[in-house]
């Protein structure tokens, strides 16, 4: 792994208040100082963990984007998810141990190292540090039903749409655009994700430009109608 560590502050970070809890005292803070000890360096294209590794931390993305895939039979790899800076990585592991699934770098990035064991014991301490983990956990139980629900009963326009406007709406938490994004992943890990063949991820983005919803440009991707993309995403069952 092409990563080194260097030393971070969470109460200097401009993403504090999208991966850690609010309402901390100035001396609650300093011991999260001192658990957040170091931030690792990823390369694009290099894993941050990969399936059956020991698990021993989560980790906050502080810039960059990520995706995590799982390796199928046929020897495929399967998106299960694409995240990006201010969320929490590495909660695969706290069942069994292990990662269950490997996490790579979409582009140079940046994470901070959260010893687990460390979280456990500030949290059993700090009710609010504990309180915002089960919020993080319940987070990514939602969003399972969610990709369950995209993948079992939407059609291919529908996936793409809901896609789309959960990307924005991630990315404008984070101070960016509402309508205009650069998307780090490609059209086949888009397809991976949400259940579809590339040919059909590209005929969808094609269709959406045509009826004047997008306007795209490889990997520049403008919103023109927002309103269009959630009424396919509410059709009604057909």
């Amino acid at each position: 792994m092409n990563s080194n560590a260097v030393k971070v502050a969470c109460s200097s970070c401009n993403l504090r208040e999208l991966c850690m809890p609010i309402g901390l005292s100035e001396a609650d803070m300093e011991r999260l100082d001192k658990l957040v000890a170091t931030r690792r360096r990823v390369r694009r294209g290099n894993a941050l963990f990969v399936a059956g590794e020991r698990f021993s931390a989560l980790y906050a993305i502080r810039t960059g984007f990520f995706k995590t895939c799982i390796a199928t039979e046929d020897g495929r790899d399967q998106v299960t998810g694409f995240q990006m800076a201010g969320e929490i990585m590495g909660l695969d592991g706290i069942v069994s141990d292990a990662h269950t699934c490997n996490a790579i770098a979409l582009e140079d990035a940046e994470v901070c190292v959260m010893p687990y064991g460390r979280i456990e014991e500030f949290s059993r301490e700090v009710h609010a540090l504990q309180k915002h983990i089960h919020k993080i956990l319940s987070r990514e139980i939602v969003r399972e039903h969610g990709v369950m629900l995209l993948l079992g009963s939407m059609r291919a326009e529908e996936r793409l749409a809901a896609f789309l406007l959960n990307l924005v709406q991630r990315l404008h938490a984070r101070g960016f655009s509402q309508s205009e994004l650069v998307l780090r992943m490609t059209r086949e890990e888009i397809g991976s994700y949400l259940g579809l063949k590339l040919e059909t991820i590209s005929r969808t983005f094609s269709h959406f430009a045509e009826q004047g919803i997008l306007h795209v440009r490889q990997r520049h991707i403008r919103i023109r109608d927002t309103e269009a993309l959630r009424a396919i995403v509410n059709a009604q069952p057909r």
